[in-house]
């Protein structure tokens, strides 16, 4: 057996119990080795069945003192009851639909059994726990047991089952990719003694040996990836830039940028002056200025005689964008223009000449940009703004319409550093990490449904101020979970009852594209007092008018994206508050919500909420073609992290690159990197 087969290959194992292990991810032999346990259940310890506690499971031996009987309840359902003891105490056993325990169990033989009791007034008894015969290896009980993420059809034995042919037939044909010198040097066990020890510990301590060398492994592939990415970049060419003179565009600010702004511009133009192209993270909280920064970008492109592509998730930004970058560049040689999906087709087909003609020097819009019909003169730069909602193929498609262009994205997400490391790891990062001269910071209240009453009134004063306000709510329709506010029904409610005489209009991600852009316009022109909204928001077009944002049930949130929300308002010169909703008591939560109230520093949000929750899916992983760990955990692992970068660089930098060993690590890295990474295009 090969660790590339089929799961097939394994006994027991047919077509449709192949179909269900596909929906856990697992199709080869591989694939169910790699497939680690979420948690373990230590069932080494046997307990008499004197000592059994209600509801803790518990590993016990007994004697079968009863004939096993079956009852046929109804169509489904069939009950085998059986009575065990051991010296201490008797204990009645209920199997549902297990009818062959009537003939597997039999009276006299002694088993291990591991489940939980319960209690009712007829006395106590378990519940269809799991046996295994004195003379069995001890796969599901006499172990630390593995517990392995399910799916209808499969159940944990299933999985532990198999694995443990995969252990018994192919492990030895597992590559070994760590170096012996690495491994000697970081304390590592092999690899097949990782593996096995993961799917069968002995004890803790072997488990946390296991669990360090696969975090190593997993690090170092991931480093060893990143490497290939960056060496990719390196043997592209690109001829650098001979004017990167950027007065002519100081002279046209109406303000001065901040120091940091110009820390990243001056980054940006270093990488314009070498002879391949860049690729460029610039980060920053909402209102730092990033749009500042691509623009000066894109200014010293054209006056090497290059276009620019900034690509927007939304038309509504990608309007916003035209609307203020037409009048940044009035009086220069930068040219603008803007393509969306919705524009006439006329229209379109007229833009897109003027682009392969060269006659616009910088072409702002949406995925419309990505399209076969849209060609360009001489791309120069690609701008992605709000990076993590496209993905990296989407980036590719946009910079293959040019030859090797410099690459620039942009997120409003302030990420941990570490974090950042992972989900751009092949790109160059740029901190803004200071606000404009005047940027208000918005002040943050955590209130609970006692303040209810008095939010109303604040919102009410705010529009009768002249201001407008969001509400966000976690779901789009009624949830199941009742506490959930549904943004369509709260829309209705305020409309009908609280605020009946005030225009409130509801936007969601459900609505089509051009609906949303169209709300979200009228809203912008003051056509309606409140908009109530799911997170489609959270990247919008700038309201300055907006001084109030109020989330309902803030707890279902991440911190980063609450300060994301948060972010929507503050953006004129008039006072802005943000009110978060929520009910909840648990202290960890209550502790995650004040954090907020306490800073407007996005980057000290992010790393609070790293430390909180873990990286989670800041930016949904998958989509974005980067790597998803198995068990490596950043909040967990930092300095294990750091170790693996170190030893990878050294050993690739090292390594014969068409040995066995390097060949090896090609393999893995392919397994880690999702194909849409482009890693090896």
């Amino acid at each position: 057996m090969q660790l590339s087969d089929p799961i097939t290959k394994l006994a027991g194992i047919g077509a449709k119990r192949a179909e269900q292990f596909a929906k856990l991810s697992i199709h080869t032999v591989y694939d169910l080795l790699a497939f680690f346990p979420r948690t373990y259940e230590d069932r080494t310890k046997l307990t008499d069945i004197a000592h059994l506690q209600v509801d803790e499971p518990a590993c016990f031996r007994a004697i079968v003192c009863s004939s096993p009987t079956t009852s046929h309840i109804r169509k489904g359902l069939d009950i085998t009851k059986v009575t065990v003891a051991d010296h201490s105490a008797k204990l009645k056993l209920t199997f549902f639909n297990q009818p062959y325990r009537a003939d597997s169990l039999k009276y006299g033989e002694e088993y291990y059994f591991y489940g939980a009791v319960c209690g009712d007034f007829i006395g106590y008894q378990m519940n269809t726990p799991v046996v295994e015969r004195i003379d069995s290896p001890g796969v599901l009980t006499r172990r630390i047991m593995p517990i392995y993420p399910l799916t209808a059809g499969i159940t944990n034995t299933v999985i532990a089952k198999a694995v443990r042919q995969v252990l018994d037939n192919c492990l030895s044909e597992m590559p070994e990719i760590l170096p012996e010198q690495v491994r000697r040097e970081n304390g590592l066990i092999s690899v097949q003694e990782a593996y096995r020890t993961v799917h069968d510990p002995e004890t803790v301590e072997d488990l946390e040996r296991a669990r360090k060398r696969l975090v190593f492994e997993e690090f170092f592939i991931f480093a060893a990836g990143l490497r290939l990415l960056r060496e990719r970049r390196t043997v592209l060419e690109k001829t650098a830039y001979a004017n990167t003179d950027l007065h002519g565009f100081a002279e046209k600010l109406p303000f001065a940028l901040t120091g940091a702004q110009k820390r990243a511009i001056v980054e940006i133009i270093n990488d314009f002056r070498r002879d391949t192209p860049m690729n460029r993270l610039v980060q920053g909280d909402v209102g730092s200025g990033k749009t500042m920064v691509a623009a000066a970008a894109a200014y010293c492109v054209a006056q090497n005689g290059e276009q620019t592509a900034l690509m927007a998730p939304t038309e509504i930004l990608a309007e916003q964008h035209y609307a203020s970058l037409s009048k940044l560049f009035e009086n220069t040689p930068v040219r603008c223009g803007l393509l969306t999906g919705s524009m006439k087709a006329s229209e379109k087909k007229a833009v897109r000449a003027k682009a392969e003609r060269g006659e616009i020097n910088l072409l702002i819009g949406t995925h419309a940009l990505i399209s076969e019909a849209t060609q360009f003169s001489s791309l120069g730069l690609v701008i992605a703004d709000e990076q993590h909602r496209f993905g990296v193929g989407q980036r590719a498609a946009l910079s293959a319409k040019g030859t090797a262009p410099h690459l620039l994205v942009m997120s409003a997400t302030p990420i941990p550093r570490t974090l950042a490391l992972i989900m751009y790891g092949d790109l160059d990062i740029s901190v803004i990490d200071e606000l404009p001269p005047g940027r208000q910071g918005v002040d943050t209240y955590l209130v609970d449904e006692t303040m209810r009453k008095r939010i109303n009134a604040f919102i009410r004063r705010q529009v009768e101020e002249g201001h407008q306000v969001y509400i966000v709510c976690p779901a789009v329709e009624e949830s199941e979970i009742e506490s959930l506010k549904s943004a369509e029904s709260w829309a209705e409610t305020l409309q009908s009852t609280v605020f009946s005489d005030l225009r409130v209009a509801l936007l969601h991600g459900q609505m089509k594209g051009a609906e949303k852009d169209a709300i979200m316009s009228a809203f912008k022109d003051g056509e309606y007092d409140i908009l109530v909204a799911t997170t489609v928001i959270e990247v919008g077009v700038d309201v300055p008018n907006a001084t109030l944002m109020v989330i309902e049930n803030a707890d279902r949130f991440g911190l980063s994206q609450l300060h994301q929300l948060r972010g929507r308002v503050g953006r004129g010169g008039a006072k802005s508050y943000c009110i978060l909703f929520s009910s909840a008591s648990d202290g960890d939560t209550l502790a995650r919500l004040k954090a907020l109230c306490k800073t407007n520093d996005g980057f000290q949000i992010a790393e609070e909420d790293l430390r909180l929750r873990g990286p989670g899916d800041f930016f949904g992983t998958r989509q974005s073609g980067l790597p998803v760990f198995k068990v490596a955990n950043l909040s967990l692992d930092p300095s294990i992290l750091k170790r693996a970068q170190e030893a990878a660089n050294r050993f690739l930098a090292e390594a014969d690159p068409v040995s066995p060993a390097i060949k090896a690590l090609l393999g893995r890295i392919r397994l880690l990197f999702p194909p849409e990474s482009n890693i090896y295009n």
